[in-house]
């Protein structure tokens, strides 16, 4: 009651008053609505703590938060590169935009040293100990009836719940990943062993540049991967893990921090066409700029056949050309580089998103079906 009378007192005095009264009011006369008690799980939190903190100790962590040891030893048997489908190691490049110095695996992080383009292997790796380890993950050939499951159960793309993470998209037991411009990045093995920890069955669906040679999409899945491709529709594939995968041991595939530059390599066309005159080429390139397109590609569209309309165009015309108003002028030059090796054929003009190409003299070079 003393209590309640002084602080109704005190609430009409002025506010120096107040602070100077309320030092002398007795302890004993404060009273909380809730007094704290000591919380029995603070001893089993200090005891699991310093048993985690004990154990990191044991297994040589160099920090308090358990992270794995710098630098990252990965014993994977071929050089480590932004893009294995989307690059050649043949050609060299002439100049960086970037100083190799900087590694995009960041500083320390890896056993290996960047060199502008590539993280090449130390040592020369012995290629049939390889193939006998890859051939012990894959086991016996699958059965059709074995493969025809799967492909029932991982080809479909409809999925009830689905939950976007940049190019990786997470089903249920249906694992898919995306594959953009960049082709089989280095990025994507290990996204790819990320779903064979939960499903033996891996999705993917290539659009963009690397669509136009699809074997060599295939080749570059399975060699750095170590699976096998069991199913091909056009775009689609499934790759699979195989049967004596352990998902407990997967190869340590360190991360890529962020996309280099891309070096500077010599020019895709120029001035004068090997083989022609200055007049001939200038009036080649005219020609083909007021011819009408024989195809429009779009944006990360599906070019799987884009290869062989060109070829068919081929033998009724001389030069042709390609619409590429929505797909940008960084996508046309690897479209132009592609077609230049796949067709074969020259790439005589890059304007205005649109892509000129010249049969050449190929035609007369390759034998006939008479002379095989």
């Amino acid at each position: 009651m003393q209590s309640r009378i002084l602080c109704f007192s005190t609430r009409r005095l002025p506010l120096h008053q107040r602070r100077f009264l309320s030092h002398f009011i007795p302890d004993h006369q404060y009273d909380p609505p809730f007094s704290p008690s000591p919380k029995p799980y603070y001893k089993s939190k200090k005891n699991h703590a310093e048993k985690k903190k004990k154990n990191n100790s044991e297994n040589g962590d160099p920090n308090k938060n358990g992270a794995p040891k710098l630098p990252f030893k990965s014993n994977l048997p071929f050089d480590f590169r932004y893009s294995y489908s989307e690059s050649d190691p043949s050609v060299g490049p002439i100049s960086f935009r970037e100083s190799p110095k900087f590694s995009p695996f960041g500083p320390g992080r890896i056993d290996r040293k960047w060199t502008g383009v590539s993280a090449p292997v130390q040592g020369e790796p012995d290629r049939e100990r390889v193939e006998e380890e890859r051939n012990r993950i894959l086991g016996e050939p699958l059965s059709e009836v074995e493969v025809a499951e799967l492909i029932e159960r991982y080809r479909h793309s409809d999925c009830a719940r689905q939950i976007n993470l940049g190019l990786i998209c997470h089903c249920f037991t249906l694992s898919r990943i995306r594959m953009r411009k960049g082709g089989v990045t280095h990025n994507m093995l290990g996204d790819i062993h990320n779903h064979w920890k939960k499903a033996e069955v891996v999705r993917i669906k290539c659009l963009g540049v690397p669509t136009l040679d699809m074997d060599n999409v295939c080749f570059h899945l399975e060699d750095k991967s170590g699976g096998k491709v069991i199913y091909r529709n056009i775009n689609i594939l499934l790759l699979y893990r195989g049967r004596n995968y352990d998902t407990k041991n997967c190869p340590v595939i360190p991360l890529m921090l962020w996309k280099p530059y891309a070096p500077i390599y010599p020019r895709l066309v120029k001035n004068v066409i090997e083989g022609l005159t200055y007049e001939e080429t200038k009036e080649m390139r005219k020609s083909g700029l007021n011819s009408d397109p024989l195809l429009k590609l779009t944006r990360n569209g599906v070019y799987v056949n884009v290869v062989e309309r060109v070829r068919e165009a081929f033998k009724t015309q001389e030069v042709v050309k390609l619409d590429c108003i929505h797909v940008g002028t960084s996508d046309c030059k690897k479209i132009g580089v592609k077609l230049r090796d796949l067709v074969p054929c020259v790439p005589i003009l890059f304007k205005d998103e649109q892509i000129i190409l010249w049969r050449g003299n190929f035609k007369e070079e390759q034998p006939s079906d008479s002379q095989c």
